[in-house]
């Protein structure tokens, strides 16, 4: 089947274009590089004529509150209005364990306004949700870190690797749509101070990860368990101290 996705040059873009088409499937990459441009509906009718699925897994350049807003209510308004004129019978986007549970947070409020387009817009749904893929330690760092200083909370995470990602996406893609939820996990849960202690020091990265129960995650407040899937979530097989050692 032809399946176009969207944010197809990113980093779990570009896996699940490989994946789709190793499978046998016509996957186009849609992207401002291949003419697409979800902002402002740029060549989306010609990249989703005869496509029966659209995969989502486009992210905002800029995670400003207001931007972010502008970003993802814009794009999947168009998106969706597009696959509704192309006839598209299957909308699948990538989202993030515990979103409904961050709304503090600019960047997961805008996140929560995307799930809801979708939910509304009467096309067969998937929505994968994700924990915090192994390449973003550097950013969840980058996101707490005050001088030479990263404060973070000591809450629970699960992390998974972005091959993994892809692969549920891909599979979540090719199957009948679920109107719902699916969550996926990595097979570790570790707290996410240690978690990015351990990420800095494989890199020798000189800052100092600090402790601290009131830090704020992206800008919401962190209990023990918000980043954590339910029962029911798929659990991959990659595990972060394997990734780990093949990165050096």
């Amino acid at each position: 089947m032809k399946i176009a996705v969207i944010g197809g040059t990113g980093l779990i873009g570009s896996k699940l274009v490989a994946k789709l088409n190793g499978h046998g499937h016509e996957a186009v990459p849609a992207a401002p590089s291949t003419g697409v441009n979800t902002l402002t509906g740029e060549g989306l009718a010609e990249v989703l004529k005869g496509a029966s699925v659209v995969v989502d897994v486009s992210n905002s350049p800029s995670f400003e509150d207001d931007a972010v807003m502008t970003f993802f209510r814009t794009s999947t308004t168009n998106l969706l209005r597009a696959e509704a004129n192309a006839g598209v019978t299957h909308h699948v986007a990538l989202s993030v364990v515990g979103t409904e549970r961050l709304q503090e947070s600019g960047y997961f409020r805008a996140k929560q306004a995307q799930e809801e387009l979708i939910k509304a817009s009467g096309i067969p749904y998937s929505i994968v949700h994700a924990t915090q893929f192994f390449e973003f330690v550097k950013g969840i760092a980058a996101s707490a870190t005050d001088g030479d200083t990263v404060r973070l909370a000591p809450v629970k995470i699960q992390p998974m690797y972005s091959d993994d990602v892809a692969a549920a996406v891909g599979r979540t893609a090719v199957g009948a749509p679920v109107n719902g939820i699916v969550e996926v996990a990595g097979p570790d849960t570790f707290h996410l101070d240690e978690l990015i202690r351990t990420g800095l020091a494989a890199e020798n990265d000189p800052r100092t990860v600090v402790t601290d129960p009131q830090a704020r995650y992206f800008g919401a407040e962190l209990r023990e368990t918000t980043l954590l899937p339910g029962p029911d979530a798929r659990i991959t097989e990659t595990r972060f101290t394997d990734w780990l050692a093949r990165q050096s």
